[in-house]
């Protein structure tokens, strides 16, 4: 384990003790609520625990809703601090709802309250809240409290990082195994985590390389390799991995995609997820012939795909790694199940996030966009407005899946360990993207268009600048429009990897107009920057095409949603 990381029991207690992000405490009055599963298949029961603490405490009362509609109420004795709270919601997926608990004395009296969210989907790729795990030690024990913590903040995909013996040989010879960087692991930890995790729906990804060997393998198959000029392969990490030829049809990838089907049929992982490095670009194979990984890389895709979906059918899952956006033209439509980008320079502005999911979006046919940014939990400011950017814009955020972690670095074992405010704030922004996820996770071809009909009296929301200024993100469905307003006014930089000193200056009271040629029926809003994540309705006016109201405050993130007579 991880020597910076503290034990899980003492991580939860302080969670508990500190925290209010589906938790709420009034003086001795303790009260906690989450789903036993990341997300829910069409026709399965959600069950959410619940433990509370406090002389009085007496029972437990839920409200489940669907964005503005009530859909039941649910209630429980409490017996000895716990209860259970059973619903069965509707078949029709994707959909996400909420759950606002309260607790109740026995004069009936509320004493607390918490909250929490869960969905219902066909396939966890559907809305891939993607995260990770890092550590596979033969001793690991806290695999059950793992995948509780990851269904807590609906994390339904682990990207299991650097699991392997070996990037050419991904299974170990023996268990116990020492990986290449010297690593102990065990693949018997590795099953266990597969099958706590399918336990709570939560899918798992092996991760793997496209080109990457090791020199000893590279040793024995030197013709396998992708030059830079004759006799010159290239390399990565000071000679740590050579880098091989991924033509479909070369030797290197009959090898890989037999290594595929091989960990396929020997473990229960759900897919494979392929990495590469983001360079080199081209190379030439030993023939000599130039090599474009520009149109290699999609074709070798469109063959792991094939292994992957002959072994799980349509439950299996492709993912590949568009390093810095590259080659993002030509992987996105690939074979693959979501476009999955880890950012680099140059996309180095908070803008630059909303760009990326939006780009990839069109390029990907409507795919989900899963968005690797490694920013320390530290730095709390960047954290909330990169994580604002990419679920307003209907994307997904690689960060979390450890315990109490946050990816902070490439080689995930170097993950940041979040206090527990920071945790407190991700479970907020975790149950906003769920609960309200049918009006987030929207594409229109028309939405730079339509965010510029928002006009906000006094505020910037134009252009292509990361700071004084409101970025708007429109996006519209059946029957209603979403516009979500990130605030950016007042920050010291607009780079995301620089650590921001404070947050956006809050707005109060903002007039904002917006043309609207349909007739509107009920405009409301909702934010994740407080505890209390449910709909506020607004009051407008209509004069012709436009209509207007006033948005009481606007701290880091509001999302607005019109929704239009028939």
């Amino acid at each position: 384990m991880n020597k910076n990381r503290l034990s899980l029991t003492v991580l939860l207690l302080i969670w508990l003790l500190t925290s209010n992000g589906g938790l709420s405490v009034a003086s001795d009055v303790m009260i906690d609520v989450a789903p036993d599963k990341a997300y829910y298949r069409p026709g399965e029961t959600v069950t959410l625990y619940v433990t509370a603490t406090g002389s009085a405490a007496a029972r437990i009362e839920a409200t489940i809703v669907h964005l503005t509609e009530t859909l039941a109420v649910l209630g429980a004795d409490l017996a000895g601090g716990a209860a259970r709270l059973s619903w069965t919601p509707p078949a029709a997926a994707p959909r996400g709802y909420g759950a606002e608990v309260r607790l109740l004395g026995a004069d009936g009296a509320a004493l607390a309250t918490a909250s929490t969210a869960f969905d219902v989907l066909e396939h966890w790729i559907q809305a891939p809240r993607y995260g990770f795990l890092s550590e596979f030690a033969p001793d690991r024990a806290d695999i059950e409290e793992t995948m509780a913590w990851a269904a807590r903040y609906h994390i339904n995909g682990l990207q299991f990082y650097d699991w392997q013996y070996r990037h050419e040989a991904l299974l170990p010879p023996e268990d116990p195994y020492t990986d290449l960087l010297g690593r102990r692991l065990s693949l018997q930890t590795v099953t266990r985590l597969i099958g706590a995790a399918h336990a709570r729906h939560i899918a798992a990804m092996p991760y793997t390389a496209i080109y990457g060997a090791s020199a000893a393998f590279y040793a024995q198959h030197p013709d396998w390799a992708l030059f830079e000029w004759p006799d010159h392969p290239y390399k990565f990490g000071d000679d740590f991995l050579y880098i091989m030829d991924p033509t479909p049809g070369s030797p290197w990838a009959g090898h890989l995609l037999g290594e595929f089907g091989r960990v396929l049929e020997e473990t229960a992982f759900d897919g494979i997820h392929l990495d590469q490095y983001g360079a080199p670009k081209v190379g030439r194979n030993a023939a000599g012939e130039r090599i474009d990984l520009a149109e290699v890389f999609p074709a070798f895709i469109d063959r792991a795909a094939e292994v992957v979906h002959r072994h799980r059918g349509d439950d299996g899952a492709m993912i590949f790694n568009a390093v810095g956006n590259w080659p993002v033209e030509t992987v996105a439509p690939a074979g693959q199940d979501a476009v999955y980008i880890e950012v680099w320079e140059p996309y180095s502005y908070f803008l630059d996030f909303h760009r990326l999911v939006a780009e990839a979006q069109q390029l990907g046919g409507g795919k989900p966009v899963i968005i690797a940014a490694y920013i320390h939990p530290d730095q709390t400011p960047n954290v909330r407005l990169a994580d604002a950017l990419i679920f307003a814009s209907g994307g997904y955020h690689l960060e979390l899946g450890e315990p109490g972690a946050m990816l902070t670095d490439p080689y995930f074992p170097k993950f940041g360990q979040m206090d527990s405010a920071t945790q407190t704030l991700m479970k907020r922004y975790y149950d906003f993207q769920v609960r309200y996820e049918e009006v987030l996770a929207l594409d229109t071809s028309d939405a730079a268009a339509r965010a510029a009909d928002l006009i906000l009296d006094g505020i910037e929301t134009g252009g292509r600048r990361s700071r004084d200024r409101v970025v708007v993100v429109a996006r519209a469905g059946d029957g209603f429009e979403t516009f979500s307003l990130v605030n950016l006014m007042g920050l010291e930089n607009g780079r995301w990897q620089t650590a921001l000193p404070a947050g956006p200056a809050p707005l109060d009271d903002l007039t904002v107009r917006i043309r609207a040629e349909k007739p509107v029926k009920r405009i409301w809003w909702a934010s994740p920057d407080g505890d209390d994540l449910g709909v506020h309705p607004l009051s407008f006016t209509a004069d012709g095409d436009q209509i207007s109201f006033v948005l009481p405050r606007l701290e880091y993130w509001d999302m607005i949603v019109l929704e239009y007579s028939p």
